[in-house]
């Protein structure tokens, strides 16, 4: 299989969506190409249980990053139901791909799971389409 290569953070912008800030494509992306990595501090599952971050992505059963830092703007990338793209974890790193075409000023968008849409984002109610 052929690594793809992740795609430079200029080719996205954080801007205005329904949700407060979005992340969005500066150009077309097709379906399976890499868009951005997501990046931060390594946690320990110790850490992570103590984290009050709201950007805790799990990497697998050991390790969990932290993407809260402003520099890492693909935190800014909002849930959906029915998404454009989705996470895909290579080597201990995420990085997030388009599963759908996507054009010029699109607002990425992927499912964050169950687990965090039933603690975070189900008490104040999906802005998706799909009924839950």
């Amino acid at each position: 299989m052929k690594r793809k290569k992740p795609t430079h953070a200029a080719l996205v912008r954080v801007g205005r969506s329904s949700a407060g800030l979005g992340l969005f494509a500066m150009r077309a992306f097709k379906k399976g190409e890499r868009i951005i990595e997501y990046v931060g501090r390594t946690l320990s599952k110790a850490e992570e249980y103590s984290s009050r971050s709201k950007y805790l992505f799990e990497v697998n059963s050991r390790k969990t990053i932290d993407g809260m830092s402003r520099s890492n703007i693909a935190r800014y990338i909002n849930h959906s139901c029915k998404p454009n793209c989705e996470p895909e974890i290579e080597r201990g790193r995420i990085f997030i791909d388009a599963i759908k075409n996507i054009k010029v000023g699109e607002e990425l968008h992927y499912d964050y799971g169950e687990e965090y849409f039933n603690e975070h984002i189900r008490p104040y109610g999906c802005r998706c389409a799909k009924k839950h």
